[in-house]
């Protein structure tokens, strides 16, 4: 029989390249999306994949309608992706980010523990609950988690909780820490896309400026579609545990958008980028790097796109939609 995996968080970013990759292991793959809500089913579409999963309502804010998928469904696996996961936006939205990111993984492995408690659990935690690192070195599965927004104190809640129910109830829970992973259908207001995004519109006339914030910070940058393979081999053990997922390489914005620009023929990033502090964080989080050797002793998994191939990557699939809107409208002045 096909195995079940219900996914939340099915129309982000990570949702549809997991569900690719569980399609390809012959799963059954239902993505719960918000009820009363009209879906955006674009990142699906951008893969092709939009009829070939079944949806079913529920949110993460009302426990009931976990209960209920949990129940219906009966899964083999549940892997929870749904967040508010914009970071920047987790000080104007503290309340909802907790409300999902914490509260909602509490409701929703409740209703596993009730309802299923064969399944395995999969939570996406984050780099972003490692925050402040004094030694500006690497960090993981031992590395102490010093949150430094409302976004990544949602996580450490929802980490340790995952991390608590594995303990008391005996459930098979995992945590993936992964560090930042991006990818061409990457949400728009992620500073990545944000640059490839703005790139596209100044290489075909439709803007001029990109304005970013701080131009210094060092992320740890991965591609999603490897990402998800971490992900399902982590449920895939003997035993539950937790992982740290990343490339061990970081970059700062700066090379991010001058590897960009230069790649659009665009070799002076300096003539089109602008540091604007409205998009500075009230508490900056300086440089994060993984240390991913537990995942690739246990798990075997290793990530294959470059940083470079990344980047072009997501360069190029911009472009191409700017172009293509191009063909349709004829009217520059639209973007």
């Amino acid at each position: 029989m096909r195995k079940i995996a219900l996914v939340t968080g099915i129309l982000g970013q990570d949702g549809p390249y997991l569900a690719e990759y569980l399609l390809s292991k012959e799963y059954k793959v239902y993505g719960m999306v918000r009820r009363y809500s009209n879906p955006n089913f674009g990142n699906l579409d951008y893969l092709g994949l939009t009829n070939k999963i079944e949806y079913v309502e529920g949110d993460m804010t009302d426990e009931s309608s976990l209960y209920s998928i949990i129940k219906n469904i009966r899964p083999d696996e549940v892997y929870n992706l749904a967040a508010q996961s914009f970071v920047g936006g987790s000080w104007e939205m503290a309340k909802l980010t907790t409300e999902i990111n914490a509260i909602g993984v509490l409701y929703l492995l409740n209703a596993i523990k009730s309802f299923c408690p064969t399944a395995k659990f999969y939570q996406a935690s984050t780099s972003e609950m490692f925050g402040l690192q004094h030694d500006n070195g690497f960090q993981d599965e031992k590395t102490p988690f010093h949150p430094r927004s409302p976004y990544g104190i949602s996580k450490v809640y929802a980490h340790w909780t995952t991390v608590n129910y594995r303990e008391s109830y005996g459930l098979y829970t995992c945590s993936g820490i992964l560090f930042n992973h991006e990818s061409p259908i990457r949400g728009i207001q992620f500073v990545t896309r944000k640059i490839t995004d703005g790139i596209a519109k100044i290489k075909l006339g439709f803007s001029s400026k990109l304005y970013l914030g701080n131009l210094d910070a060092k992320r740890d940058w991965g591609y999603a579609g490897d990402y998800v393979e971490a992900m399902w081999l982590m449920l895939q053990q003997k035993t539950p545990d937790d992982f740290v997922v990343g490339t061990g390489k970081n970059h700062t914005v700066r090379e991010f958008a001058q590897l960009a620009f230069k790649y659009a023929g665009l070799d002076d990033y300096k003539k089109y980028v602008i540091s604007d502090a409205r998009f500075k964080r009230p508490a900056e989080v300086p440089a994060l790097c993984a240390r991913a050797d537990k995942a690739e002793k246990v798990l075997g998994w290793t990530p294959r796109v470059s940083f470079e191939e990344l980047v072009k990557m997501m360069v190029d699939a911009d472009l191409n939609r700017y172009k293509n809107k191009s063909k349709i409208k004829g009217d520059k002045s639209k973007f």
